[in-house]
């Protein structure tokens, strides 16, 4: 009788081990399930089931808003809507076979489908799904919604509110000929640098404000030419202040900005030759512009490469002949270009473009 007893027992055990590893085996990819997945972070064992998953529902909604990136087609395009994605949240909370349910094209489905791999990379898990009290596989469709915004008048720039749609654009007092002549009349060649022959081109971003008061916001110099010259080259451009016309947006006038290129010649005898030769390496340059935009590429890069010839470290016509290379996909040489340039001028414009240099 005994004997009888541990049979059983041992049976009964053994069915329901056999249970036990047939639902851990369980690979069903449940479309519905009791408890659906959640998106973590919600996960108060005093809150309800309803208020963690309204909870979980609106982290979603701010993580997905937080990184998605709306492409530049899809505006370009004017093309808005909802795209549908849907993934499976596996057993442990990770995600796979994500794929796009609905698209919209211009790339926005490739922009939702990347979502997932933000989830990935920060290691985001799920609260997975349940059926009869047992974690399951479960799909998961989240509509992604594309809207695109009406732009605002106006940017924010280091504490600035700066417009970039006016009603009566930004003018100098006697318009773009007299603000030249009044450059020229406050621009000095710096005297400590007389002797130097250095010679080049500094770019400076004004902010003019409403009251005319004028303020540099960021400064290029492309021969890096040093402190002495980006001073004389601030000093003039702020010293215009009250000579603007304020642009003007509705009924109010309105903070502006505005782009002033300076370049700086020195006037010493012994600089005459040098002075002569930059001023021929810009006729080059020049030249290759023009080619450049007439799509003579061969033609153009090739007036570039001999200005630089004469001057290989001008920052300028570095950029110039960089881009060049890149509209002519020679990667390696517009890499070359692009990271000199970069070292000269301090300019970020190509940073992502020399980050795939190698």
């Amino acid at each position: 009788m005994i004997q009888r007893l541990l049979f059983l027992l041992l049976v009964g055990i053994g069915l329901s081990l056999s249970s036990l590893t047939a639902q851990n085996q369980d690979t069903t990819i449940y479309k519905i399930a009791e408890e659906m997945p959640r998106f973590p972070g919600c996960e108060n064992p005093d809150s309800s089931l309803q208020a963690r998953k309204k909870c979980a529902d609106q982290r979603l909604l701010e993580y997905v808003y937080s990184r998605m990136i709306y492409p530049v087609e899809a505006q370009q395009q004017n093309i808005e809507g909802t795209v549908v994605i849907t993934f499976v949240v596996e057993k442990d909370g990770s995600l796979s076979q994500g794929s796009i349910a609905r698209d919209l094209g211009g790339g926005t489905g490739q922009a939702a489908l990347q979502l997932l791999s933000y989830m990935e990379r920060e290691g985001v898990r799920w609260i997975p799904g349940r059926q009869n009290g047992q974690v399951v596989r479960t799909q998961i469709n989240l509509p992604v919604k594309f809207k695109l915004q009406e732009p605002l008048p106006y940017t924010l720039v280091k504490g600035d509110t700066i417009h970039v749609a006016f009603d009566k654009a930004l003018d100098f007092t006697g318009g773009a000929e007299a603000l030249q002549q009044f450059l020229a009349s406050k621009l000095s060649y710096p005297a400590a640098m007389k002797d130097s022959c250095r010679m080049g081109q500094v770019d400076i971003k004004a902010l003019v404000y409403a009251d005319n008061s004028v303020r540099i916001l960021d400064m290029t110099d492309y021969n890096d030419l040093g402190f002495d010259f980006w001073y004389e080259a601030a000093n003039a451009v702020t010293s215009t202040a009250g000579k603007w016309i304020p642009a003007r947006y509705g009924d109010a006038a309105v903070n502006a900005s505005i782009d002033i290129s300076l370049s700086f010649e020195p006037t010493a005898e012994a600089c005459k030759p040098i002075l002569a030769k930059y001023t021929e390496a810009v006729g080059l340059v020049d030249e290759g512009s023009a080619l450049l935009t007439a799509e003579k590429y061969e033609e153009g890069i090739a007036k570039l490469s001999a200005a630089l010839a004469m001057f290989p470290r001008d920052g300028k016509f570095l950029l110039l002949r960089g881009q060049a290379y890149l509209d002519t996909s020679k990667l390696a040489e517009a890499c070359a270009d692009l990271r000199l340039a970069r070292y000269i001028t301090l300019v970020d414009w190509y940073d992502s473009i020399i980050a795939l240099c190698k």
